[in-house]
This record gives structure tokens, sequence and C-alpha cells, in this order.
């Protein structure tokens, strides 16, 4: 069993009158079977209402299961003994670091989570100074966060989630806030963090280039998994997922037209670079060719 399983997994929400009484029920999570193994990095990807961030917010313990279960690290989520102890094994990060960000000096910020887990004093420094290294915000640690930018922020806010040794971190939507380069600090962070000390990676995003840094692609629609399987592989889907509501990398979407076009080249291309080194390999014969004949020409006139 991995770090995060769920079996059968429902999940309802019911909107009620003045009186209490049920209006509407909507099933946000329909039966879900998913078992994510420890150290893996998994991107969750579906259209808005598809029940992926319902579901990171049920690993985390903030919504309980209306039927099935979710287990962490072999903890039942429904386990009031045992919510602490998956709140500590799962941290979460959210879209918008100002709301997770509390301090008025980053490192205070920082050692404010192990703080209130009664973690002694040389021990909270101690990690403090491991996950400020690890996210690359070192030199920052005395300044405060106001001033910080927008990938900044949500750097220091993945430090003060690191700070609590998680086993697992889950990131819904967490560059959804921020400008290009900020969201290349994130996901270069998250990527480190999880080759570097093996931390379980789930992370909830609309951006598929993101999705590319990760080992394994979930695709939910309408509370269910229609899609499981490596980058590669579920960006070569490009029909499905766009029936799913979703789109796909830049450079497979040009890929994906250019082979519709007659151009051999492979599926699930994920990247300009991989698809310039593609495009070379088919030209460059026929450059060579054009040049060949062009000098057995400029021969036979003299």
């Amino acid at each position: 069993m991995g770090i995060v399983k769920a079996t059968k997994l429902i999940f309802e929400y019911v909107k009620r009158d003045e009186q209490e009484h049920v209006e509407e029920v909507k099933r946000a999570i329909d039966n879900m079977d998913v078992d994510i193994k420890k150290g893996d990095f998994v991107a969750i990807l579906g259209h808005n209402g598809s029940g992926k961030s319902t579901f990171a917010k049920q690993i985390n313990g903030i919504l309980m299961p209306t039927g099935g279960t979710v287990l962490v690290s072999g903890m039942d989520t429904r386990d009031e003994d045992h919510i602490w102890d998956i709140r500590k094994t799962a941290g979460m990060v959210f879209q918008n670091p100002d709301n997770q960000i509390i301090g008025n000096v980053v490192e205070e910020d920082v050692g404010f989570g192990p703080e209130n887990l009664g973690v002694p004093t040389d021990e909270i420094w101690k990690r403090v100074d491991e996950s400020l290294e690890a996210v690359g915000m070192t030199a920052y640690r005395l300044q405060s966060p106001n001033k910080l930018s927008g990938g900044q922020k949500q750097r220091v806010a993945i430090a003060g989630v690191m700070a609590m040794k998680p086993q697992c971190i889950i990131l819904d939507e967490p560059t959804a806030m921020l400008d290009p380069n900020g969201r290349r600090e994130v996901i270069r962070t998250i990527r480190q963090l999880n080759e570097s000390q093996g931390v379980t990676v789930l992370l909830i995003t609309h951006y598929m280039e993101e999705a590319t840094w990760a080992d394994r692609i979930i695709v939910m629609d309408d509370g269910k998994i229609v899609m499981d399987g490596k980058p590669r592989e579920i960006f070569s889907r490009v029909r499905e997922l766009k029936k799913c509501g979703l789109d796909v990398p830049q450079a497979t979407e040009l890929a994906f037209e250019l082979k519709e076009a007659g151009m051999p080249l492979p599926d699930g291309i994920l990247s300009r670079q991989e698809l310039a080194e593609e495009l070379k390999r088919i030209l460059e014969p026929s450059v060579r060719t054009q040049g060949i004949g062009k000098e057995t020409g400029e021969k036979n006139v003299h």
C-alpha cells in the first residue's frame, strides 16, 4: 500500500435551505480508487469542477468522505484520534501564499509550524535552516515576507510546510497567482525536494507544462479518474484530453498538428527542445540531399 490510498471514495456537497432541508446534493468524487506510492511526484489534472481540489482536501482531513475511505500512511482520515498525525504526514500548500504566511520575518514564519508541534527550540532552528536552504531562500531569512515576490512567498510557504517534516506535500494550484518566472521557481523547488529528499508530491494544477515535470499524471473528470499514466503516455492522448476540457503543452499541441499534417513525429512530445530535436532529425537528411544535388549541379556546369 502507498502513502495515500483511496478506496471507493465518495464525497457529496449538500446544499440546504434555511430550515436545513436538503435542496441539492452534488457528487464531487464518485467511487474513486487510487494508490500513490511514497516518493512519487504525481500531477492531478482536471477542468474546474472535476473533483481534483476536493480530493486534495480529503487527504489532509479538511473534508471527510461521504463514502469509502482515504488512508494516509495507513491512517484513516475519519479517525479523529489520528487526524493530527495525518496532517503532520501530509502538509498542504494553497493557491495564495499570503493566506499562509503569518510571520513578520521569513525565518519566524517557517518556524511557526514546528513550534506549534512542540518541537524543541534547537530543533526548530535546525529545521528552519534546512527548509530555507532546500527552497533556496536562505538569503531572505531576515526579510519581511511583504517585500518578496509572489514566487518567493510561495517558496517560503513550502519551506514552512517542509519544516514540519511531512512525508507528503499536497499543492493545490500553488502557481495560479504567479507570473511565468514565479511558476518556474516553484515547480523547480518542488521537483528538487522530491528528488533530493524523497518527499511525495501531489501537484494539482491547470498548467499543462507543470504536469510534464511529474512522474505520473492522473486526469479527473466529473469526480472520476479517466486517465492515469506517465506524462508521455497521457499527453499522447490529445483528443481525449480535449474532450475532458483540457489543453496540452504548447510543444505537444504543435507536434500533434504537424503529425496530423503528415510529418512523421512520435506521440507525446513534451517540450520545445524535444520537438526541435525531432524536427532536426526529420529535416536534416532532406537538407543534406538538397545540398548534394546543388553541389553536383555546380560541378556539371563547370
